[in-house]
């Protein structure tokens, strides 16, 4: 079973900084392009950052250029989101998503897969 888990969440005031990890487990065969994205209170998802399989290229929403950094370790099935000068605005739940390439015993073939954590909560407040 192939899943992801994300890490480093909690309350952090205006201002501040949090690391959130995503580590990818499972039978995996390899990993492409990563991303995060969040969904506040009340409001539809939004794409925060996206990261191709070697690293070399980024993407990132509008609200959080030059704020946050998105970055991924091949060798341990990771992906990061460095966030810095957060604003109350920037609250949230943040999930990892990663599409991936795993080996499926039942099939005896490798398959595409699309797939997404279970969120960790960002709090920025006072």
């Amino acid at each position: 079973q192939v899943q992801l888990v994300e890490s480093g969440g909690g309350l952090v005031q205006p201002g501040g900084s949090l690391r959130l990890s995503c580590a990818a487990s499972g039978s995996i065969f390899r990993l492409n392009a990563m991303g995060w994205y969040r969904q506040a209170a009340g409001k539809e998802r939004e794409l925060v950052a996206t990261i191709i399989s070697s690293g070399g290229s980024t993407n990132y929403a509008d609200s959080v250029k030059g704020r946050f950094t998105i970055s991924r370790d091949n060798d341990k099935n990771t992906v990061y989101l460095e966030m810095n000068s957060l604003k109350p605005e920037d609250t949230a739940v943040y999930y990892c998503n990663a599409g991936l390439f795993y080996y499926s015993e039942s099939s005896k073939m490798y398959r595409y897969l699309e797939v997404w954590g279970q969120g960790t909560l960002v709090t920025v407040s006072s």
